[in-house]
């Protein structure tokens, strides 16, 4: 039996990188999977290349930052799929600046997308999952979360609010049936990482302990087990996937 059968997910940021990543995983895993993101173009294009392999994938534009967005989307995978059983909360991004120079609306974008969203999503499934008695949410934090970066103080402070953002949920709800981990990814091969210097791609490579950068399919796998019925006594952990950049 396929490790996610009959199970029901919601990745967002699915379209590209570490979420397009795991809802392909997930999918081949035997969820459902629906997808939530803005970019509608690799949404479509990502529900072809699933329904050529046989996968269930299906894409819908959601806007995290937006509660009401959010709460109608939790709503529409409820009604077609009878529940909702994982939350995969991926969608995240930056706007990297030095404390003096960051700006008021780079904090609020980064703070919205990244903490608030998470929130956002959590608030619009846990009422499902509390009818199911069931859940499995899983936050993306960043290793950065646990110890800092130059120029992110808005990043870092969302994936190190999302750290206690999940212990705390996990307390509140463990005994509903319903676990919140996190996994908090080092230095990944993304798009966005691929365009960077080979210089700083090398000094990158440098920090990590095994020499080299992570596969968005490594953060997928621990996406996995935490989604999982394995991890079933797994609650309030977060998960460094880093290499060994944080020993």
């Amino acid at each position: 039996m396929k490790r996610l059968e009959n199970r029901v997910a919601i990745v967002t940021g699915g379209t590209a990188g570490i979420g397009e990543a795991t809802a392909l995983r997930f999918a081949r895993e035997g969820a459902q999977v629906v997808v939530w993101a803005r970019n509608e173009a690799r949404g479509k294009e990502m529900e072809k290349k699933a329904a050529a392999e046989g996968l269930a994938i299906t894409f819908d534009k959601v806007d995290t930052s937006d509660f009401e967005a959010v709460t109608a989307a939790a709503k529409r995978v409820a009604d077609k799929f009878g529940k909702i059983d994982i939350l995969i909360n991926n969608a995240g991004i930056t706007n990297a600046s030095t404390l003096k120079k960051l700006t008021v609306e780079q904090w609020q974008t980064v703070i919205g997308v990244n903490l608030s969203g998470t929130y956002y999503c959590c608030k619009a499934v846990l009422n499902y999952m509390l009818e199911a008695g069931y859940g499995r949410i899983v936050n993306a934090s960043s290793v950065v979360g646990l110890y800092g970066n130059f120029c992110q103080t808005n990043y870092v402070a969302t994936k190190a609010g999302l750290i206690g953002m999940t212990k705390t949920m996990a307390r509140e709800l463990g005994l509903k049936g319903i676990t919140v981990n996190a996994v908090a990814p080092g230095f990944i091969e993304t798009e966005m990482v691929a365009k960077m210097p080979e210089n700083v791609l090398d000094g990158m490579r440098a920090k990590v302990p095994v020499g080299r950068l992570g596969r968005p399919e490594e953060i997928a796998a621990a996406y996995l087990y935490l989604a999982s019925d394995e991890a079933a006594y797994v609650n309030g952990a977060v998960l460094s996937v880093d290499g060994g950049m944080t020993v």
